[in-house]
């Protein structure tokens, strides 16, 4: 089921309107969605490596405009919307102290977190809670966000082919170590936080 999952994800990120789904992901997962944009990213990349830069920077604006919302939502709708979302993370019994370390580090949590497999849009709402400066919001997610991508992007155009015919003959256990991995940060963020 796998491989006819990873064969049809490919056969679509090939497709010219791969990309109006792609930017969709980018900006949902940034605030609500729980998929982040690389499950499209990669085989995009991987279908047509001349178009690394371009996904990339689709993946990056879409991804900071979607961060927008995520911020407006722990600004304006926390108790609506904001709550929820953080609950479904499990994160809701730490946020309080969360936020404590959020208001002294603020930038510096959104450009550290903006890099890694941790879920962003926590890290937007409680932009928008703690009201966080919006330039440095923008700023960071910007740079952290496009970091992400365009480092994903480049290792799959420079090494596309053998990385390509790697992960096909790995898709399962590269699977697994990847989601062996997400949740293992979950876990020690969780305990960080």
């Amino acid at each position: 089921m796998l491989r006819r999952l990873y064969d049809y994800t490919m056969g679509l990120a090939a497709r010219p309107k791969a990309t109006y789904f792609l930017a969709g992901v980018s900006f949902v997962e940034s605030s609500v969605f729980p998929i982040p944009p690389d499950v499209m990213l990669i085989p995009m990349v991987l279908a047509d490596r001349r178009r690394a830069w371009r996904i990339a920077f689709i993946c990056s604006v879409f991804s900071v405009l979607g961060g927008l919302l995520g911020y407006m939502i722990g600004a304006v709708f926390f108790n609506l919307i904001g709550e929820a979302v953080i609950g479904f993370y499990g994160y809701q019994d730490k946020f309080a102290s969360f936020q404590q370390s959020y208001e002294e580090w603020g930038a510096w949590i959104v450009a550290l977190f903006g890099l890694t497999p941790f879920p962003y849009k926590v890290i937007t709402i409680a932009s928008g809670v703690v009201h966080l400066n919006l330039a440095a919001f923008i700023v960071a997610s910007v740079l952290s966000r496009s970091a992400r991508f365009f480092l994903v992007a480049g290792l799959l155009y420079w090494f596309g082919e053998p990385i390509r015919a790697f992960i096909e003959k790995y898709l399962g256990i590269l699977t697994l170590i990847f989601f062996v991995l997400l949740f293992g940060s979950f876990v020690l963020i969780k305990y960080m936080i």
